[in-house]
This record gives C-alpha cells, structure tokens and sequence, in this order.
C-alpha cells in the first residue's frame, strides 16, 4: 500500500528466538497530513458529504495525535472526524475505499460482511444509495437499534419518565401551615433570589451626559468663561434615574398568624432587593425596614417579631393607613408602589377605611393587595373592610402559598417597568 514502510530485510529474514519482534507497519508515514486530509475532504465533498473546516482541522489534529498502526484506525479515526449524519456514511465508505483500493479487504465495508455473522437482534438501518439493487448486508451492522416495547400495564416495558417538579417547587405550593420553619426560611431564600432588579423611574433632577438632550445651562457658562464668553463647548445634561419606591404594609393580627412569617419573608426581599420601607401592624403601626436589613433571613424575622409588641392581636387597617399618611414617613408613598398584605378584617368602620384608602391612592403609584383567601374558588370580597378598600386598588392577588409570592413579586416589577416605558414613550412623542 503506498505510504506504508517496511523495515529492511523484514521478508527475506526469518526472527530468531532472541531477536525483537519485528516493527509494525505505520500508515502514512512521511506523509504531509495537512495535504492528506484536505484532498480526502474534497473527494468527500464531491461525493456530497458536508464537510467543513471544523471537520477537517479535527481530521487533522487526530492524525497528529498518534500513529496509524492499522488500516482499521484510519477509517474510523477519518469516519469519527469527518461523518457527522448517518445518510453520509455510504458515500464516505465509498470514498474511503476508492482512495485505499489496493488495501485488502477490510472488515468493516458492508459489503464484506457475511449474513451469518450478524446477530439476530441487530436492525439493518437502510442508507439511500445510488441505485435500487439492495444486496444482502447492505444496512449498516453496528448500528443496532433497541426493538420497540409498548408499555404494558404492569410497567414491564419502556416507557418515558415524567417530568417532576422539585422539591423546593413542591414545597412552594404548600399552603403556609404545612411549612415547618426550615423550609419557610428556604423558601424566602428562593425568593428573594428571584429578585434580581428593581425597576426604576425617571426624576426630575438633571445631570451631565453626554447622550442627553437638553443643555445644561451653568457648566456650559462656567467652561464659557475660559473662550471669552463664547460657549463653545456645550455641556448636555439628562435626567436621572433612580429606583421606584416600595412600601409595604403587613398584617400580623390574629387572623394572619399563618401567613405574617411568610409575608415578612417577602417583605425582607423587597427591603434588600428594592430598599423598600416596610411596616407592620395590628393595632398600632411597627417600622420594621431596619430590622429586615440583615444578611440572615431567620434573624431577620426574629428581630422583626421582637419589635411587634402587638403580634397576634386585633386590627386596625384604616388607623394604621391614616398614621402612615400623617408620619414623617408618608413622604415615602409619593410616587411609590405600594403592597398591603391583609385579609381584609378590620375593626375600623368602613367608611373610615375607604377614606384612608383614597388618600392613599392620590399619594401612591399603585396600590396593590395581597390577600391569602383571594385564590379560593368562589372568592368574593364580602368583608365590609376588603370591600371598602377594593375601589382604590389596582390589583388584588392571591397570597396564600410561596408560589403566589413568587408570581405576585414578579407581576409588581412587570407592572412598574411597563408604566417606565409607556412614560419614556410619551416623553419621546411629545
């Protein structure tokens, strides 16, 4: 075979018992491989094989990889490198043999194999060829197929696995009584990890950019005193963005016992993620945004249970709202996006309530409601306090397990980036 070297003397000398074994012949040797592999890849081309540069740069590198001891590596070091769809395989045969015919005859071409020696449960793959004559052994042997198994009812045959959710999944679908604290925490975990970014609103302050279209007035003065007053560099400037406020109003009365630990992990992702402020209340209003600040969720709630002096006891919605309006911290609805977490009882009148309710939405950006008995079939607010504040709020959601949370945080970032955009485009059109 050419390219194939011999060592001298090998036919005429017969080895003794203490000589070496004799050298084993070596395919290609001296043989530029880089031109080798470029004129086999255009035959293969020819022949309709689609063989690109990465095909052959990896032809290329197995053949430096090591030595072609047998004619057998090369076919399938080329057929590993190059074949990359079954229906090529035909012509690649053809080709490898046309460029290798005076090579004996080889065990792994179709043609040679016998039918006795295919097994029973091997399955002839057919491959298109030139012509109609199909000749015995003419799929491909080594590509044995599985039989098809139809299920049977006792699961003795093959079947396709469902897809499970997992155990956190489950978990988030429980309702909050049948958490143990362990997995409560893990849960709040996860979803503060949903919480990656905060939407954010356009202000009213103004700072230098160079991309902004309106002229900053004093910097473009101040850098024209150094031209004799000529403003010749024009300082542009653009407002700024910053991120929208939250605020969020927990229930942890008697009725919320189930949910108030649940909620203060929600609210511990809005303080960390979007620096909201958030408080508590029962019969008096709690500051709680300090304490839900730090790095470990379960002392996060703990030292959010100790400031609650009130945990647990009546509620008074309409009173809290109207004090959160009247504190030095009602500056921080303006604009905000606001979430109350409640379901709805309250001792306050109703009158008193939709009062509160309304001044609050003349302040807030959105008010959005969580409520744990919203997702119930056949829900209907029917409490005169959840009545009462319905008309002044933008959403009522569903919060009765750590899905819901996770759905409804997602629904308030939706919501204000959606408002951002319809803001920009109407700013842009005017």
């Amino acid at each position: 075979m050419p390219g194939t070297d011999f060592p001298p003397g090998a036919a005429s000398r017969i080895p003794g018992p203490g000589d070496p074994p004799p050298a084993r012949p070596v395919l290609l040797r001296g043989t530029d491989r880089a031109a080798l592999a470029v004129a086999f890849v255009d035959r293969l081309r020819h022949a309709g094989v689609p063989t690109g540069l990465t095909e052959t740069g990896d032809f290329v590198h197995a053949l430096e990889a090591g030595p072609m001891l047998t004619l057998d590596t090369l076919y399938w070091t080329a057929r590993i490198s190059l074949v990359r769809r079954q229906p090529d395989l035909a012509p690649f045969d053809k080709v490898f043999a046309a460029v290798f015919a005076d090579a004996p005859p080889l065990p792994f071409i179709r043609e040679a194999i016998a039918p006795a020696a295919r097994r029973d449960d091997d399955v002839q793959v057919p491959v298109p060829a030139d012509t109609d004559e199909v000749t015995d052994g003419g799929g491909l042997p080594w590509a044995t197929l599985p039989p098809a198994v139809e299920a049977s009812e006792t699961n003795d045959g093959l079947a396709i696995p469902d897809r499970r959710p997992s155990a956190l999944a489950v978990l988030a679908e429980l309702p909050f009584d049948d958490l143990d604290p362990t997995q409560t925490e893990l849960l709040g975990e996860a979803l503060r990890a949903t919480l990656t970014h905060w939407p954010t609103r356009r202000t009213r302050r103004h700072a230098a950019n160079p991309s902004g279209r309106r002229i900053a007035l004093r910097p473009t003065l101040a850098r024209a005193r150094r031209t004799g007053w000529e403003p010749v560099e024009l300082v542009r400037e653009k407002a700024l963005d910053r991120p929208r406020r939250a605020v969020l109003l927990c229930d942890v009365s008697e009725s919320m016992r189930a949910q108030a630990t649940a909620y203060l992990h929600l609210m511990r992702a809005f303080t960390l993620v979007a620096d909201a402020e958030v408080f508590a209340f029962a019969t008096t209003l709690t500051r709680l945004t300090p304490a839900l600040r730090h790095a470990s969720a379960a002392q996060a709630v703990a030292r959010a249970g100790e400031l609650v002096t009130d945990r647990f006891g009546g509620t008074r919605i309409a009173t809290n709202v109207a004090a959160l309006l009247a504190s030095h911290h009602g500056n921080a609805l303006r604009g905000a996006l606001v979430i109350v977490a409640s379901d709805g009882w309250d001792s306050d009148p109703p009158d008193r309530m939709a009062a509160a309710m309304a001044r609050l939405r003349r302040r807030a950006h959105r008010v959005l409601w969580l409520n744990p008995r919203a997702g119930a079939p056949g829900y209907a607010p029917r409490v005169a306090g959840m009545a009462a504040a319905l008309p002044f709020c933008d959403r009522l959601l569903p919060a009765a397990t750590f899905a819901d949370l996770t759905r409804a945080a997602h629904l308030l970032q939706a919501l204000s980036t959606r408002q951002v955009a319809r803001s920009r485009e109407a700013r842009s059109g005017s």
